[in-house]
């Protein structure tokens, strides 16, 4: 019997073990010292950040093998695991998503050939497959040793190819650290953009660049930081505590999104009952127009279970944009806000509407209006600002909007503000009103002071014939006078907007809206 031979070396076993061993040195990014000087600035890690956003063990990464690229002699010899950037799939709440988190820890995740490269195949990837596109964003932006130069001529695709994107998937750019030079057009570009208070920043220039070019000596936080453009500018649309929160808010956003505009929104079963009525509702309005309240009173009593997520509530707080569900469906929430200004419409809160509306109507979310508004803001300082123009914005992107739309008249609802809050004209599945909405061209007191200026200056006494006039104004301004011309489709029991609201999102569904063809409108800008 011959001898047992002894089992021969398999050529796999050392290369399986060399390529884990590769494996374990790239997930450690920049090396144990710089995740530690991460977690110092309250900063998790971009693998801390993936794990808390996706549900465990669906992960796939690609490319953790990358590198800074051969062609780039500058980056000879430099280590730079996964080249700063982690790409690949996974589910949130058990949906698909593409994500790339930018690795601080490494090269302070400054934006290289190779990673770039990846981040770009996972856009076809995103784009193709019809899944939201996610981006974390820790980085200094574009790594100048590789991107000073001539060649720079061949890049800018990113920006392209988010343009492409836009519409047909939702795209998430989280600020959980800097976003510096021409990356922040990245936030700029996409859907919804939350920034951690204190850490997430962006600006087309950092604090030295800022200092060579305009002599002005800044903060990072103070050029870019969350205060700034979640409450001056606009950019920003959430401000949050910290990397967790941030990651709550994302998976929150997304689960009022369907997985591309091909798709309806989801629909989460409720245990509200569509039928409720808040008796509370009888009790938010002062005795007097003249009066502010609080819109957000509204709100909570008429969505499910209260909840509501906020779009820019620091900017523009004359307006709310929000999401919420009603009957378990989906909507997005349009609505003045008297406690601020009395609810007038400016510059700021037209756009922040009008991206609004765009953002809803691209996936399919139904608009809910409610109305109470003074009309626009007058006066040089707005017509030099363009108040024309921006008013115009929310004017084209309510007309264009082709989903359900349901428009509840609280109290005012006046001049060119009633047109951009979904009045008749605007095609509203459902219009109501509450027995205390006033539909005018303008208050009462603003019309006598124009129509009756002449007799009120010659009358005895002009105090108490201006009270006499504005009385019989008031007069006709009357809900009952819409409805009853049929320009209104009925006046609701405060307390029943919620059931009617649910019914008139449940008729509209199947809603289709046929518009002439062309390329594409000349939207204001």
């Amino acid at each position: 019997m011959a001898a047992t031979e002894a089992p021969q070396q398999s050529i796999l076993r050392p290369l399986v073990e060399d390529l884990h061993e590769r494996r374990e040195r790239a997930r450690l990014g920049g090396g144990p010292e710089k995740i530690e000087r991460q977690h110092s600035l309250d900063k998790l890690t971009a693998r801390e950040r993936l794990d808390l956003l996706l549900d465990e063990g669906t992960f796939t990464e690609l490319g953790i093998h990358a590198g800074p690229h051969f062609s780039q002699r500058s980056m000879d010899g430099v280590e730079a695991p996964a080249d700063g950037v982690i790409t690949g799939y996974g589910k949130v709440d058990g949906r698909l998503v593409a994500v790339c988190a930018y690795d601080f820890t490494v090269m302070a995740g400054a934006m290289g050939m190779t990673g770039e490269i990846k981040v770009s195949r996972l856009r076809d990837l995103a784009l193709q497959k019809r899944i939201p596109f996610i981006w974390l964003l820790d980085s200094a932006g574009a790594r100048i040793q590789e991107a000073a130069g001539s060649l720079f001529a061949g890049s800018g695709h990113l920006f392209r190819e988010e343009v492409v994107m836009s519409g047909v998937i939702p795209q998430i750019a989280a600020l959980m650290g800097p976003c510096a030079a021409g990356t922040a057009y990245i936030p700029g570009l996409a859907d919804f953009v939350p920034m951690v208070k204190g850490r997430g920043s962006m600006a087309l220039a950092g604090p030295h660049l800022t200092k060579a070019v305009t002599g002005e000596d800044v903060t990072q936080e103070e050029l870019g930081g969350s205060r700034v453009h979640c409450r001056v500018s606009g950019v920003g649309d959430l401000e949050v505590k910290s990397d967790e929160e941030c990651i709550q808010r994302i998976k929150e956003y997304l689960s009022f999104f369907p997985q591309n505009c091909e798709q309806t929104p989801p629909v989460t079963p409720s245990a509200d009952p569509a039928e409720r009525m808040d008796d509370e509702l009888l009790d938010v309005l002062p005795e007097t127009a003249r009066k502010p309240y609080d819109m957000y009173d509204v709100i909570r009593r008429i969505v499910d279970d209260g909840f509501y997520f906020d779009m820019k509530p620091q900017f523009a707080k004359t307006i709310i944009t929000c999401f919420a569900r009603m009957g378990g469906r989906p909507v997005g929430i349009v609505a003045n806000q008297p406690k601020h200004l009395g609810g007038i419409l400016e510059n700021d809160s037209a756009d922040k509407a009008a991206r609004f509306i765009n953002l809803c109507d691209a996936f399919g979310i139904p608009l809910l209006f409610l109305q109470d508004v003074p009309g626009f803001m007058v006066g040089t300082k707005v017509e030099q600002e363009g108040i024309i123009r921006h008013g115009a914005k929310m004017l084209y992107a309510v007309s264009r909007a082709t989903v359900p739309k349901v428009t509840v008249i609280v109290r005012k609802a006046y001049g060119a503000g009633y047109y951009v809050m979904c009045g008749k004209a605007y095609e509203p599945d459902l219009i109501v009103a509450w027995p205390t909405a006033e539909i005018s061209v303008m208050g009462p007191e603003g019309a006598v002071n124009i129509i009756f200026r002449k007799q009120i200056e010659q009358a005895e006494d002009p105090d108490a014939k201006r009270a006499e006039l504005v009385q019989g104004i008031r007069e006709i301004i009357d809900p009952y006078i819409a409805a009853k011309n049929g320009m209104i489709d009925d006046i609701i029991d405060p307390r029943e907007t919620r059931p009617v609201v649910i019914k008139a999102l449940e008729m509209a569904a199947s809603k289709r809206v046929e518009r002439p063809w062309k390329k594409h409108g000349v939207m204001p800008v």
